[in-house]
């Protein structure tokens, strides 16, 4: 299980993250909508001695122009690279459908590579195997939990896929990378205290719902997107 040592963060200002899309301010009247790009969130969690989850989150920076000072998941959007990059297993049947009910197979596949390269990149943990800079995706650790898209007046916008993986597949020590800060494993019952946008609540009820449910269950589960603002709906 990976240690949760906190370390110096260093500044990155064009960073971005999908995990609480509606914390940005409106775009302007009439400017034509921005058209939502690819994004993956992993949710990494652990239960603790007593049973209780822990999720892991970060603060984003102060000085970040895209929700300051939010908590969030670690993630970010799909890079070109992800669509091409090894993978040290595939994804399950299961979470490989779930993907695919809104996305192409191979941007499924991308997203779950981003998933895992954006938390190495922001945390230092590995989800597989580590290849130089890079990290060889252990694919078949992840669950698909949800999807939301930022709402059409957000200057900058997101179709982010929200995915599940254990804390025990990862490997490493927390190192930060300076867009989160106070990086660390949060109990579910003490985010309500912390600074978390509205869509990343909504996210975690959902979490909830599905850590209560049984692998049966989490197969037959109706997918929700969430969409405009924060509206609740099931994927058709």
């Amino acid at each position: 299980m990976p240690d949760d040592t906190r370390h110096p963060a260093l500044e990155s200002p064009t960073a971005d993250n999908p995990g609480g899309a509606d914390a940005e301010g409106t775009r302007p009247p009439r400017s034509r909508p921005v058209h939502p790009r690819n994004a993956a969130t992993l949710i990494l969690w652990r239960a603790t001695r007593n049973g209780s989850p822990e999720v892991l989150m970060g603060r984003r920076h102060a000085r970040l122009r895209f929700m300051p000072n939010l908590m969030v998941f670690p993630g970010g959007r799909v890079d070109r690279a992800d669509y091409r990059a090894p993978a040290l297993s595939e994804l399950r049947p299961q979470t490989r459908r779930m993907l695919e009910r809104r996305a192409t197979p191979s941007l499924a596949r991308a997203l779950a590579v981003a998933a895992v390269r954006e938390l190495f990149e922001e945390t230092g943990l590995v989800l597989g195997e580590r290849r130089g800079e890079q990290v060889a995706a252990d694919l078949a650790q992840i669950d698909y939990l949800c999807r939301a898209v930022t709402p059409a007046d957000r200057p900058m916008r997101f179709n982010a896929r929200f995915l599940i993986a254990p804390a025990e597949a990862a490997q490493g020590t927390i190192v930060g990378s300076g867009e989160l800060e106070e990086l660390r494993f949060f109990r579910l019952d003490e985010l309500p205290g912390q600074p978390v946008a509205s869509i990343t609540q909504m996210v975690l009820e959902e979490f909830r719902a599905w850590l209560a449910m049984s692998p049966a269950q989490r197969a037959r589960r109706p997918l929700i997107v969430f969409s405009g603002r924060d509206n609740r709906r099931v994927e058709r």
